[in-house]
């Protein structure tokens, strides 16, 4: 049976999309075309607008595309079982490695950028890494709480300072120096740092 343009495993969408948020992050909003992104995905324009009626449209798209990926990357970081410190390593590390990638930055940049134009798409994407990211954490925190292993009276707190360094050399200063500034210790030994300052501070 011949897949429908308003089929979401379309391969042909998923080209669109691929292609798309290639060019969205080299060139920008604006300056993006759609006859180039139409003969890239090996497509007509005429099935590209059948798919996405405008570029605003395949913009959005792309950013969904976008927290999909992060989502199903970040969906086997879960805290295990075990000592606070092992639990909170394995996490901080994965999420350490994720926040370090160009690509991630990238796409963070460009959300950042049209965000004046996109306001509801970009409050969507910071949403849901919220949710992805914090939320595994939070729960985790909440969990070493109640068995006496850390003593964090506000736990959504002790999980924004906890990922908070190790967003800061990871993510925060390459995104604003365009990756050309990165830190010398590498992710895992950032998130292994982290750790240790965190159980030093909330620890029993």
């Amino acid at each position: 049976m011949t897949a429908s343009v308003h089929d979401l495993d379309d391969p042909r969408r998923a080209a669109i999309v691929r292609q798309a948020r290639l060019h969205f992050i080299s060139e920008g909003y604006a300056s993006t075309r759609m006859e180039p992104i139409a003969r890239e995905s090996g497509v007509s324009t005429a099935t590209l607008y059948a798919f996405f009626d405008s570029k605003a449209a395949l913009f959005a798209a792309v950013i969904e595309d976008a927290s999909e990926d992060f989502s199903r990357r970040m969906a086997a970081v879960k805290t295990c079982e075990g000592a606070p410190r092992e639990r909170l390593t394995g996490f901080l590390g994965a999420y350490a490695e994720f926040m370090s990638d160009p690509f991630v930055h990238s796409v963070f940049r460009l959300v950042l950028a049209e965000r004046p134009r996109f306001e509801a798409v970009a409050r969507s994407f910071f949403e849901r890494g919220k949710h992805d990211f914090g939320a595994v954490l939070i729960a985790a925190l909440v969990e070493m709480n109640a068995a006496g292993q850390i003593e964090a009276a506000k736990p959504s707190w002790a999980a924004g300072q906890l990922m908070g360094m190790v967003e800061h050399p990871v993510f925060f200063v390459p995104l604003v120096t365009g990756d050309e500034v990165t830190a010398a210790r590498p992710p895992r030994q950032i998130a292994e740092d982290a750790v240790e300052t965190f159980l030093a501070r909330y620890g029993v």
